[in-house]
């Protein structure tokens, strides 16, 4: 059985896991991940009782009791590249026994709901919808480090979208992952959009916007909102679906991002007094988790 040396798993002090500085024993079977540190207490305000809260550098937890279920809520900062860390961290907490290092033998499986912000694609996902990402296309690349990735890609829907949007950017390639089915039918049910979210590696220029630096593929979001492959559409753009929805698979968790969409990229709308929207989709989340 193999040992995880101390420089792969790395562990404070007082035995908490490196990043987010929690303890196994403070850890819910059910997650709501945010992206923003401030939305965590948001979340938290529902919650009859708080076992634990704890924070370092983006990361705050807060793990509390919801009508009766165990949750715990925890802020990721921007981008899959933070998603690796948390999802790592949290399966960690779960599933390996700090004590020996090792693996433990039964799979302790997560659930993880992704509460966030996006851009609007298409003309019937305006400023104020809620979004369940049913598929994600990552521009990111995180998935592409761990064995076995395409067993949890849909590798036709790849081809698709590489021939559509005639993929310039080089050393990218999209991926493409489905959110857990069950999660999604258990958290969109009937009112709220089923999209394909693009999860994109930066905020400005991956997701075309040109501020000052010219752009290596001008016409992409045209593309994107033109694309078409069995009856779906491009929906929404986000920054974190993409890994979050891949590296649970591959983990043996189930996972699914729901946003509210507060920019429309056609129509060039922006709604910066979002918190309303957001308090909502909280709330439905909380219900149905």
């Amino acid at each position: 059985m193999r040992i995880i040396p101390p420089s792969e798993l790395i562990l404070n002090e007082d035995g908490s896991i490196f990043h987010l500085h929690l303890k196994p024993e403070y850890l819910a079977d059910k997650v709501i991940l945010v992206g923003d540190p401030e939305r965590v207490s948001t979340v938290a305000t529902y919650f009859e009782d708080k076992e634990c809260e704890v924070s370092n550098r983006e990361f705050r937890s807060i793990t509390g009791t919801y009508r009766g279920k165990r949750l715990t809520v925890v802020s990721h900062g921007i981008g899959t590249d933070n998603i690796d860390i948390v999802l790592t961290e949290l399966d960690a907490l779960a599933n390996i026994d700090f004590s020996t290092r090792t693996v433990k033998p039964q799979l302790r499986q997560l659930t993880f709901v992704r509460i966030g912000t996006s851009g609007g694609l298409q003309p019937f996902v305006p400023v104020g919808t809620y979004v369940a990402a049913e598929k994600s296309i990552g521009f990111d690349g995180v998935l592409y480090f761990y064995a076995d990735s395409e067993t949890v890609r849909d590798k036709a829907f790849e081809s698709e979208v590489i021939r559509q949007l005639q993929w310039k950017p080089t050393g990218i390639t999209p991926y493409v992952v489905d959110a857990d089915v069950a999660l999604t039918n258990q958290i969109a049910a009937n009112d709220m959009v089923r999209g394909v979210t693009i999860a994109a590696n930066g905020f400005y220029g991956p997701q075309g916007r040109e501020v000052r630096l010219p752009l290596a593929d001008p016409d992409l979001n045209k593309k994107i909102e033109a694309f078409g492959y069995n009856g779906k559409q491009i929906t929404n753009y986000e920054m974190e679906s993409s890994s979050l929805a891949g590296l649970s698979a591959l983990m043996g968790h189930r996972a699914l991002t729901v946003c509210c969409i507060i920019a429309g990229r056609i129509d060039h709308r922006i709604n910066t007094a979002y918190k309303g929207s957001m308090t909502e989709l909280i709330e439905t989340v909380l219900n149905r988790i």
